[in-house]
């Protein structure tokens, strides 16, 4: 089954003049944990995001410069605007994603998606969207009872929102399973690549390698080869259980990467803890996102081999090294994101989101970006970034994230202890951050 990579603090973020914020108990941090894998079984050993309710509404002038309390230097739990990301990563103003198509895939739906979609932008200024939703098996009626469905559709607006952000003229194509299921899933995944939505297709969700049928990976396997073959570049979020994934049965931790990331013909993205000034956004400093909310994902495939593009990459291990790249994921350093959990009287909450699943979206819509400039499909990136990193051009395009670890100490489902040796960060390509985040302005002069 597959579960959807989602991290959020879910603290209701209020504006930092005009509202009040709810207080954030110790506790309460100790639940607002990640879920990761792949078909969502919401199982015991995956907490569920914990929400609180919104006590106000988000201001609607963009302009105010520090809108939020999470913004004020020094805050308890630190968050960033799309702007201030964009200046951190140095994104070009000059492209916006016109002429491309993003496809993400999902499951059950958000019936609210485009009124939230409509929220961000008028909180952030940015331009309106051009949001298509397909159901390729029928839409799914959806429930707002069922914690699943809710946790999907916060991944979901998680996914729009974040690709818009980034390519705010880029046609979004979301396309919905019917369900979390593997087999579900698959049927999304042809459906959006057989009809060709989308120059970069994006999936934030994912389960340990040996959970999933070899059916299902095997047809996995040749859509990301047919993707590759006509030019797609396919993205998919590392995890953000670190060098873990759940057990098959839900019921502890394994050591494991995730599938589709650990798919050769995949770009899989981890996830690192961002320093910027506030409320600029200029770039400090990196680490390893590993806290209290979770840990980027990252091992060694047991299933596929060292593909040729990592061949000068962790010459010990045979198997194939994820993550490929990272992005901004600390829940503490987030992104804020609008989302009502399906419920129309919710409409204009803004809440803080991270993990891998905030990087997927991100890196396919940077894509967006370098195809635009370069006005050509760049398709299947791992060759081309693994080749830019072994030349002197590698500090030019990535941060080298070198500090920190995916190593976790948690629970079973019976409250005993459950610790992973994961990796360590350290020079170029590691099973942490892979090579790195971007400078987004120099990676698309360097392979656009």
């Amino acid at each position: 089954m597959r579960v959807r990579h989602i991290v959020a603090a879910f603290t209701p973020i209020a504006a930092a003049s005009a509202f009040a914020v709810l207080p954030m108990s110790t506790a309460a941090v100790a639940t607002a944990q990640h879920t990761a894998s792949r078909a969502w079984h919401m199982s015991p050993a995956v907490s569920s995001p914990h929400a609180f309710k919104f006590l106000g509404k988000a201001p609607s002038d963009p302009s105010a410069g520090i809108m939020f309390s999470c913004q004020e230097p020094g805050a308890a739990l630190n968050c960033y605007t799309p702007q201030e990301l964009a200046t951190a990563y140095d994104i070009p103003t000059s492209l916006n994603g016109a002429g491309q198509s993003i496809a993400i895939v999902d499951a059950f739906g958000d019936p609210t998606v485009t009124d939230d979609l409509n929220v961000e932008d008028t909180v952030f200024g940015l331009p309106a969207a051009n949001l298509n939703i397909y159901y390729p098996e029928g839409q799914p009626v959806f429930d707002p009872t069922n914690a699943d469905e809710v946790d999907w559709s916060g991944e979901i607006a998680l996914d729009v929102e974040s690709a818009h952000a980034i390519a705010p003229d880029a046609t979004i194509n979301l396309i919905i399973s019917k369900s979390d299921a593997d087999a579900d899933i698959l049927g999304a995944e042809q459906y959006a690549v057989n009809n060709n939505l989308g120059e970069v297709l994006s999936q934030s969700y994912g389960e340990a390698e040996s959970c999933e049928d070899p059916s299902i990976r095997n047809a996995d396997h040749l859509l990301y080869g047919q993707a590759a073959l006509k030019g797609i570049s396919v993205f998919a979020s590392s995890g953000d259980d670190g060098a873990a994934q759940p057990s098959c049965d839900g019921t502890t931790f394994i050591k494991s990467t995730s599938l589709p990331a650990s798919d050769p013909f995949v770009t899989s993205v981890g996830a690192t803890s961002l320093t910027a000034t506030q409320p600029n956004g200029q770039y400090v400093s990196e680490t390893a996102w590993n806290d209290e909310f979770g840990a980027s994902g990252g091992g060694f495939s047991q299933l596929f081999s060292r593909p040729l593009y990592q061949i000068l990459d962790h010459a010990s291990s045979p198997g194939r090294g994820v993550p490929d790249v990272s992005y901004s994921g600390d829940v503490n350093n987030g992104l804020l994101i609008s989302w009502s959990q399906g419920v129309a009287a919710n409409v204009g909450d803004i809440f803080l989101f991270g993990g891998t699943s905030a990087g997927s979206p991100q890196w396919a819509a940077i894509t967006a970006l370098a195809d635009q400039a370069g006005h050509h499909r760049l398709g299947f990136l791992n060759p081309l970034l693994y080749a830019v990193a072994a030349t002197p051009l590698y500090g030019y395009v990535f941060h080298d994230v070198t500090t920190g670890n995916n190593s976790i100490s948690t629970e079973d489902v019976n409250g005993n202890p459950v610790n992973i040796t994961g990796y360590s960060a350290g020079k170029g390509w590691d099973p942490v951050t892979g090579l790195g985040t971007p400078d987004v302005a120099h990676l698309i002069k360097v392979i656009g």
